[in-house]
């Protein structure tokens, strides 16, 4: 199939309208730009689509958005990359900042605290659904005794890392993928360790703008599986280290993140907004962001030779499960975030919609901010 010659009016048209719909996650997403590029327009073939998602797999960073951004090279070169890219990821980042606004700014009206004490009480169910969900496509990958022990290793490594020494996440991750590629190769001579990860780990921060830049490029590099991966990092950096956010806004801020449309990263939209206002939210984003453009940009004419790559398909079969891990570790402090007895009882009503009766994560969330508001609005304690 020859390079489609398409309108850069087009191109920010259907771009910036899956960023305006795409509620749910990668997987909405996905079915979004299949749907426009392969059924509909047929600009891409379902094999180079198909290749597109495992080499956005492979990278680093939220896939969903450098697969939008693949699309837009694929259809308009460059400057469609770019302008596809920002037009899926403005729509939500408007909407996830103006909420920002209503939901940290001064002291918030009754019902919103309490709608926000609803929503963040289920965010420690979205996170076990979402990794829970990664589990079996990730388990196919090991197709030996020897290869699925090691995968049980790296799941459970990655968990209690997540929860248990949040900002160093990121080493367990790098590791796994370091052994497995030992274990399928022999070892890892002439092929660079990933060096951005190590270095984010070590992070520091001399003001305030600066400290937001750092912890919005370890969140765009990081995030390997899938935006809860970094919500441990995060969580540290925001409400720990930093004291940007406290613990009921954090959860406010991933709740945020997950009811909004567009990527999940968008969460650290929010984070950057505590710490500086509108001006920390945009410098967040576009930080976070950026490791996806420049992977895209530097690296999409190469995405075939990257999903039969040994060494890129060994590495992830390492990081993936320790991904998946810190996902359903990542559970753990969002569940101890919460402050009242009937925050407890949300979770656990969240976890039967969600894992039970598979119900979507958008929906469950804003049920559960509305029980938040029956509860505050009866006069039931709300955190601040």
């Amino acid at each position: 199939m020859g390079t489609p010659r398409v309108s850069l009016p087009t191109v920010v048209r259907e771009w910036g309208r899956i960023g305006c719909i795409g509620f749910g996650g990668p997987p909405a997403h996905i079915a979004l730009l299949r749907k426009l590029c392969v059924q509909d327009r047929q600009w891409l073939d379902a094999r180079e689509f198909e290749d597109a998602i495992a080499a956005c797999n492979l990278l680093p960073g939220p896939a969903s958005t450098q697969l939008a951004i693949f699309c837009g090279w694929r259809v308009r070169g460059r400057l469609g990359a770019l302008l596809g890219g920002a037009a899926f990821i403005l729509p939500g980042l408007i909407v996830i900042l103006a909420l920002a606004v209503l939901f940290l700014t001064g002291t918030p009206p009754l019902w919103v605290r309490a709608a926000g004490a609803g929503a963040g009480a289920a965010v420690a169910a979205v996170a076990v659904q979402a990794g829970t969900s990664l589990i079996p496509a990730s388990w196919r990958r090991a197709t030996t005794r020897a290869a699925r022990a090691r995968w049980s290793v790296y799941l459970l490594a990655g968990a209690a890392a997540a929860a248990t020494i949040g900002p160093w996440l990121v080493l367990v991750l790098v590791a796994a993928g370091l052994i497995e590629v030992i274990a399928a190769t022999g070892g890892v001579r002439r092929h660079p360790v990933p060096v951005l990860p190590l270095l984010a780990a070590a992070g520091t921060g001399a003001s305030v703008l600066l400290s937001v830049a750092w912890v919005a490029i370890k969140v765009g590099a990081l995030s390997y599986g899938g935006g809860f991966v970094i919500i441990p990092l995060m969580q540290s950096d925001a409400v720990n280290r930093y004291h940007w956010m406290t613990s009921a806004q954090f959860l406010n801020a991933v709740a945020l993140g997950q009811v909004t449309p567009g990527p999940v990263v968008q969460t650290v939209a929010v984070v950057g907004y505590a710490a500086a206002g509108i001006g920390g939210g945009l410098l967040a984003s576009l930080v976070a962001f950026t490791p996806s453009f420049t992977f895209v940009l530097l690296g999409a004419g190469r995405f075939d030779r990257l999903r039969g790559n040994q060494r890129a398909q060994a590495f992830l079969s390492g990081a993936g499960p320790a991904a998946i891990g810190a996902i359903l570790g990542s559970a753990i402090p969002l569940a101890l975030a919460l402050t009242q007895i009937w925050q407890y009882a949300v979770l656990a009503g969240a976890a039967i919609l969600l894992l039970a009766l598979r119900r979507g994560v958008v929906l469950t969330l804003l049920a559960a901010a509305a029980v938040g508001v029956v509860i505050g609005l009866a006069g039931g304690p709300v955190p601040h």
